[in-house]
């Protein structure tokens, strides 16, 4: 079994945890995610079967989307409800408040990676880190919040909750945190999910109890995998004649001035044959395609 599921991860579990149990469901040795969920969050979770996590090294970077609660009054030291409260703090600000500030945090800003997240210092995960009780200097990362918007207010008990499109690399809870320290009472994200990832929406997704149903049912899975080439349709495609698609699926470089309709220099792409098969991807190095990664197990 070669492409991609997407599931609609539920709360309390791992992105691992739903890799391992997808590939119980399905029968799979082989899958991967494509981005790691916290626990706590919920959403689109796409995962690469079979041939399709030889492509994991090699996925673009695509924009993501959220819709994030938070409560104003409150910090923790992870950013989020599950963590431990660090300060509490009077509430005066409202919807009018906070909706006043989003367009300070639209476009690109820079971001200071939280202590509990996966994030490296010197090859040691910042979560690892931060349950040692040890907090280190971090170096602000630059982001882009492509839209950001207040979708629901309760000023009585200080919630909200914005949708957000945002660049690979984001922190909500980080962003969440910045807000309410530009309001001067605090905020702490309260509930995650995200509803857009690598090009697929909660519409493309199945929950593990409905895999789980369709085994038991034998109703099979064909309409739930997406072909590998999904992830990759910002990227120009390349036919090739069906001796270059040949020595290509062999692993070996084409000619650049021989193929139609070339790439520019460095950019990456999906190369096809004449009928359509796809064959994997390539990049133009200036003289020649080079092979990046094979559907087949040849390269």
């Amino acid at each position: 079994m070669t492409g991609i599921i997407c599931i609609n991860k539920d709360k309390d579990i791992t992105s691992f945890g739903v890799v391992a149990k997808t590939r119980g469901i399905l029968q799979e040795k082989k899958a991967g995610h494509t981005g790691t969920l916290d626990p706590m969050a919920t959403g689109v979770l796409p995962i690469m079967l079979g041939g399709a996590t030889r492509f994991l090294n090699y996925l673009p970077d695509s924009d993501k989307g959220y819709r994030a609660s938070f409560v104003l009054g409150k910090t923790t030291d992870t950013l989020d409800i599950t963590g431990r409260v660090t300060s509490e703090s009077e509430v005066t600000a409202d919807a009018d408040d906070v909706r006043a500030v989003l367009p300070d945090f639209t476009g690109k800003i820079r971001q200071l990676p939280p202590m509990y997240s996966a994030k490296s210092v010197d090859g040691v995960r910042l979560y690892d880190l931060a349950r040692q009780g040890i907090e280190v200097e971090r170096t602000p990362c630059e982001v882009e919040i492509k839209e950001l918007a207040l979708v629901t207010a309760d000023a009585k008990n200080k919630e909200y909750t914005i949708e957000v499109l945002c660049s690979k690399g984001t922190y909500i809870r980080s962003l969440i945190d910045d807000i309410g320290r530009r309001l001067g009472c605090g905020a702490v994200m309260t509930a995650l999910q995200r509803t857009r990832a690598m090009g697929f929406t909660l519409d493309d997704c199945v929950t593990l109890d409905e895999l789980q149903r369709r085994r038991e049912e034998g109703s099979g899975y064909d309409n739930l995998i997406y072909s590998i080439e999904a992830i990759f349709e910002n990227y120009k495609k390349v036919f090739v004649s069906e001796p270059q698609a040949k020595r290509f699926s062999n692993g070996g470089a084409l000619d650049i001035q021989r193929i139609k309709n070339a790439p520019e220099q460095g950019s990456k792409v999906c190369v096809y044959s004449q009928g359509g098969l796809f064959l994997g991807l390539g990049q133009n190095d200036g003289e020649e395609l080079k092979v990046l990664r094979l559907l087949s197990n040849r390269n």
